[in-house]
């Protein structure tokens, strides 16, 4: 099971979106749709898909969140994944290009496709949703990757932090392994010399990476994005709140946003199965249950789902 998912916040569009992002990557389909009804938002519908085999969740709950490139999404096309091609370099430079046409299309690019330093073939797209996408042509030599990575991008006050928010997430989560780290060498300004030029890093068996950047951004970490956590009882939601919980006023419903801003949902495995396999009945009791709550409580919420509250 992934243990941290991403989540999007669309204002209508969750259901069109999965339909549309399932048909640009490969190994991609929608697991499950449902209806959240009654909540301040109204009816959302959630959906669960997979790009890739990389586990997503979506919700339409309305205009009050939008993407920003604060997080992104790496897409890897390793040619180690077309291996059953005659050239697999190329057939993985033809997928990025097939990948970025789909992409573009209604979007626009923030770094257009082509050569830079770090990549063969590289792009980094917003699509018609906007949602921000960057396609990159992976070194077969290096080591191995999933093909999609969530990337955060800290900017303006953040801008220097990206090195201290990815320690800070090491110690959060218990299994956890630092990847690579490269610094903005002299001469690179506005971004300072020793800030992180990138960096990966794996949370519970899920690849993340993170950047600095100094230069003029007008966007930061909102809710659009938030990383879910499943947990598989009370004690690891306690943990995981107790710890990444930063901001008070932003506690709610099971989110909650830490120190740099991202937002995460902490969220127990019985959230999953009401949405996934409980009838429109148990998922009504269970929203109900769980719209005054700041931190969820495991215990009130079975007693809904079963009937009981």
């Amino acid at each position: 099971m992934q243990k941290i998912i991403p989540h999007l916040w669309f204002d209508k569009e969750a259901k069109e979106a999965a339909q549309f992002y399932t048909s640009v990557f490969p190994g991609s389909t929608i697991t499950h749709t449902s209806v959240i009804r009654n909540t301040p938002s109204g009816d959302c519908d959630f959906v669960n898909f997979e790009l890739w085999n990389y586990k997503f969740m979506s919700i339409s709950a309305g205009p009050y969140f939008k993407f920003t490139p604060a997080i992104s999404f790496i897409v890897n096309f390793d040619p180690l994944l077309f291996g059953s091609s005659p050239n697999p370099e190329n057939a993985a430079r033809e997928k990025i290009d097939e990948v970025w046409n789909k992409l573009i299309d209604g979007g626009n690019a923030l770094m257009p496709i082509g050569e830079y330093p770090f990549s063969k073939r590289y792009g980094w797209v917003m699509d018609k949703y906007g949602l921000t996408w960057q396609l990159m042509l992976t070194d077969a030599a290096g080591e191995p990757r999933p093909p999609i990575i969530p990337s955060l991008l800290f900017v303006k006050d953040k801008c220097g932090k990206a090195e201290e928010a990815i320690n800070f997430y090491l110690s959060v989560f218990r299994n956890t392994q630092a990847g690579s780290l490269h610094r903005y060498p002299a001469g690179m300004e506005p971004d300072k010399e020793g800030n992180v030029m990138f960096a990966d890093f794996n949370l519970e068996g899920n690849w993340f990476s993170a950047m600095d950047s100094a230069r003029h951004h007008h966007f930061d970490f909102n809710e659009a994005v938030s990383l879910l956590v499943n947990c598989n009882d009370q004690a690891e939601v306690d943990h995981y709140w107790q710890q990444l919980s930063a901001v008070p006023e932003s506690e709610q419903c099971g989110w909650l946003k830490d120190k740099f801003g991202v937002s995460w949902q902490i969220s127990p495995a019985i959230m999953n199965d009401v949405f996934t396999n409980g009838s429109q009945q148990q998922i009504d009791r269970v929203t109900q249950a769980f719209l005054p709550m700041k931190k969820l409580d495991i215990a009130t919420l079975k007693k809904a789902y079963e009937g009981k509250g």
